[in-house]
């Protein structure tokens, strides 16, 4: 991939070549796991911002996110939030339920078909992530 380098100790806040080369090949592992995530989401018949709702809902305490945690968690307005919910319940993918404190707030929840699609996604990018763990630890202990 890229000619290892000695690393040459600089003062805080400058960077060395090395530091560049480090901080590309980081990038660019990140890149390859996002582009197969969105493979993987594509071909399980989702967006992959479908499974990245999928996944927060899950990933929510008590696994339901309100319409407005989800727009946070996937740093998007509240009204692309609520056409992603919309089009995720017309799959089949999620549910509504009106929330325990608040009953005018709709809390979002997978359904069974929800959670089949997320485990099988899931499981996949959990393997692919621990493929990467080793070359990812090795790049950011170059970092210190």
């Amino acid at each position: 991939m890229m000619a290892r380098m000695s690393t040459p100790r600089t003062p805080s806040g400058q960077l060395t070549d090395h530091d560049y080369q480090t901080l590309a090949a980081i990038r660019y592992a990140l890149r390859r796991f996002g582009y197969f995530s969105e493979d993987a989401a594509r071909s399980a018949g989702l967006t992959p911002q479908q499974h990245q709702a999928l996944l927060a809902i899950r990933a929510a305490e008590k696994s339901a996110l309100s319409v407005g945690e989800l727009a946070e968690f996937l740093m998007v307005k509240p009204h692309s939030a609520s056409e992603l919910a919309d089009r995720l319940a017309a799959l089949g993918l999620v549910g509504r339920q009106p929330g325990m404190t608040d009953r005018r707030v709709m809390k979002l929840q997978l359904t069974p078909a929800g959670e089949a699609a997320l485990l099988s996604l899931s499981v996949t990018h959990r393997d692919e992530l621990r493929r990467l763990r080793p070359l990812l630890s090795e790049l950011l202990a170059k970092l210190d």
